[in-house]
């Protein structure tokens, strides 16, 4: 209990000396004292009738400094000498005091306006929001299919978390689409940055290969690990997605509970490889991505009822919907392609569907 008063009286001390060896205090001062000194001389000369000017007491007095110094007019008009230069004094003093607000209340807005462009301003209290960490060159085409593809997560419930240059996120925010996205500058690796973004109560993370410095691809990779490790450890039950260019960091993200990995290079290399066999299967690969959450390769939650029974049930519910085709259940992240029709479904299971979004169709 003592130290916490020794503390306090130390935290004051400090503050009461950057007060007194502030040079604005005394300006101030001299400004208080100035006004104070004009009142009184206007009071003298003016009030109970001296002169026509009207003012009466020390009410209509200190009305008159009011006026002068917050409005810049005068509400009397004063008749003596002194009672004019005073509140001369009055008036001057007020566009000086009124000035540094203004500006203060200017720089104050400014201030607001660069730390949320540079992702140094503190966000609100967020839960169960999609952080996404990490930049690269065509970052807003990533960010617009991730939006695509998650209809049910709001603009404002996406946190990014990187360390680009600030005319980029600048840039980005102009689109209307992404203008109410957050944007914590920093680290994404370092877990005081990810607190900033409220990672403890956020519901998903996204973590893809930075490129907003110049790094090798082994610096990089190793950034993304870092990453996924921070992340779990603040919040273990955030659903973390990783992407990383070199497969021999994906078991280290395993070790770090990631729950899926993207391993972009692998990717680019199969598409490649099947493009080269002039059969059409990246075109056919393409179609199962999709470009929302309506098309592609969709995986839904079926009725929990289905547990415990064979997989032919589920075909058969499946084949009564139309635009949707089963291919496969998702069983603790692995996907298990057509199992045969006797196979028990486990608990916690997943539909793997193929589905085709029916107003595209529509639409050609």
């Amino acid at each position: 209990m003592n130290e916490k008063k020794l503390n306090k009286k130390g935290i004051f001390k400090r503050k009461l000396k950057r007060l007194l060896t502030n040079p604005f205090t005394y300006i101030a001062i001299i400004i208080v004292i100035s006004i104070c000194i004009a009142t009184c001389i206007v009071h003298e000369y003016e009030a109970d009738g001296k002169t026509d000017s009207e003012i009466f007491g020390w009410f209509d007095t200190i009305w008159h400094t009011i006026v002068a110094v917050s409005a810049a007019y005068f509400d009397y008009y004063v008749k003596s000498i002194p009672g004019r230069m005073a509140s001369l004094v009055l008036l001057l003093f007020g566009m000086i005091v009124f000035s540094f607000i203004t500006s203060k209340i200017t720089s104050g807005f400014m201030n607001i306006l660069m730390k949320n462009n540079k992702g140094l301003r503190k966000l609100r209290n967020m839960k169960n929001h999609f952080i996404i960490c990490g930049w690269r060159p065509g970052f807003d085409k990533i960010l617009e299919a991730v939006m695509n593809s998650n209809p049910d997560i709001s603009s404002d419930k996406i946190v990014l978390v990187n360390e680009a240059p600030s005319e980029h996120i600048e840039q980005l925010k102009t689109n209307l689409f992404f203008k109410d996205i957050h944007y914590v500058a920093g680290d994404f690796a370092d877990a005081q940055v990810l607190k900033r973004a409220f990672i403890n109560t956020a519901d998903r993370a996204l973590v893809i290969s930075d490129q907003s410095k110049k790094r090798t691809e082994i610096e990089t990779d190793s950034q993304t690990v870092l990453a996924v490790i921070a992340i779990k450890n603040e919040n273990p039950s955030v659903y973390t997605a990783a992407e990383v260019i070199d497969k021999k960091f994906e078991e280290h993200l395993k070790l770090a509970h990631c729950d899926e990995v993207l391993l972009t290079q692998e990717y680019e290399h199969s598409l490649l490889a099947t493009a080269s066999s002039g059969l059409g299967y990246s075109n056919v690969i393409k179609s199962f991505i999709g470009t929302d959450a309506d098309s592609g390769i969709i995986i839904e939650d079926f009725p929990s009822s289905y547990f415990g029974k064979p997989y032919s049930d589920l075909l058969e519910k499946y084949s009564k919907e139309e635009g949707s085709v089963l291919v496969g259940l998702l069983i603790n992240n692995e996907p298990l392609l057509t199992p045969d029709d006797t196979y028990v479904i486990p608990e916690k299971s997943k539909a793997i569907l193929i589905c085709t979004n029916q107003k595209q169709e529509e639409k050609k």
